[in-house]
């Protein structure tokens, strides 16, 4: 199998196609791939197919740019930024976009369903609940489980008896997704992958998905990674493409290395409440500069620095809480 290739932000982003379904690493405010996310929107992709673990600030951007068309997931905010993600929540009050909404625990069973090269994976999760009632298959009600759609399945679900003990038990589809974007602290250059702290679901998402961005703090020699294999998380051979991009998480927080950036989390939830906040605030931050280097500049070298962790601690000491 072929090397992955080390290639610009644009590039890699520019591989993904309109209409294609996508999924990404890290959790809420933490670890999201947030320069990708900026590209995103600043290549204007559309009718993308978001199938999440974990909403939080970069589904709302995506959202909130009219980059989305069908957005699957149990939840998005901002945690205590932003209690909720209020692009989503707008569009959906607004019939503006598709959305199905899944227990936390049955999105994580698609893609672990597909990381595992299975069709399904059974579950009791939810059941009795208005999560599997047949009045919320909001795909199905507009006519997309007909096969034409090989991201969206003929069912939501199957309430199956299964033979050992004949009880009810819920089987949930898998999901593969076309590209997963991860951020993570280190990638080797023949793209072995290694994340300090919380891997959250990471692993399945990435093996799950038919291509992966990997957008690094540091490109590292695998040698180096290869002196403690326990430490690393996956195997280059998943990888497509590596990006080597400080700060690339950015308004969220990478372990060890920055703190999620509450004030500017804030901000953008407050200003983007309608379209046309959104808007203004689109046009300051990701078109109003033309690449992710030029955002930092905007930031300035003195807010990144408060934001920057203490290595001997993990966290930054100079940050002011509560």
């Amino acid at each position: 199998m072929a090397r992955p290739k080390i290639v610009s932000l644009s590039e890699a982003i520019g591989r993904i196609q309109n209409g294609d379904m996508l999924t990404f690493g890290g959790f809420t405010v933490w670890r999201r791939p947030m320069a990708a996310i900026y590209e995103l929107i600043r290549q204007r992709k559309r009718n993308l197919h978001l199938v999440e673990v974990n909403g939080g600030t970069h589904d709302d951007m995506l959202v909130g740019a009219g980059c989305v068309e069908i957005w699957e997931s149990c939840w998005c905010g901002h945690e205590l930024y932003g209690k909720f993600g209020g692009n989503l929540a707008r569009k959906i009050e607004n019939n503006e976009i598709l959305y199905e909404d899944w227990a936390h625990i049955h999105v994580l069973n698609r893609l672990t369903a597909g990381a595992k090269g299975v069709p399904f994976l059974p579950t009791y999760a939810a059941m009795g609940s208005d999560i599997l009632n047949p009045e919320n298959d909001n795909l199905g009600k507009a006519g997309l489980r007909d096969g034409s759609n090989p991201h969206i399945g003929k069912y939501k679900y199957v309430i199956y008896k299964e033979p050992f003990t004949h009880s009810e038990i819920v089987l949930i589809p898998a999901a593969n997704p076309d590209w997963c974007i991860t951020h993570v602290q280190m990638v080797g250059d023949e793209g072995t992958v290694r994340v300090e702290g919380l891997k959250f679901s990471d692993q399945e998402v990435i093996k799950a998905s038919k291509h992966n961005i990997i957008i690094a703090e540091q490109v590292v020699p695998e040698e180096y990674l290869r002196r403690e294999p326990t430490r690393n998380m996956l195997p280059g051979y998943l990888v497509d493409y590596i990006v080597e991009l400080p700060w690339g998480a950015h308004p969220t927080g990478l372990y060890g290395a920055y703190e999620p950036d509450g004030p500017f989390i804030s901000n953008f939830f407050n200003s983007t409440r309608t379209q046309e906040g959104f808007d203004q605030w689109a046009e300051e931050w990701i078109f109003g500069v033309k690449d992710f280097q030029e955002y930092l500049s905007k930031l300035g070298i003195t807010r990144l620095e408060e934001l920057r962790a203490n290595p001997a601690l993990g966290y930054s000491s100079t940050l002011k809480r509560g």
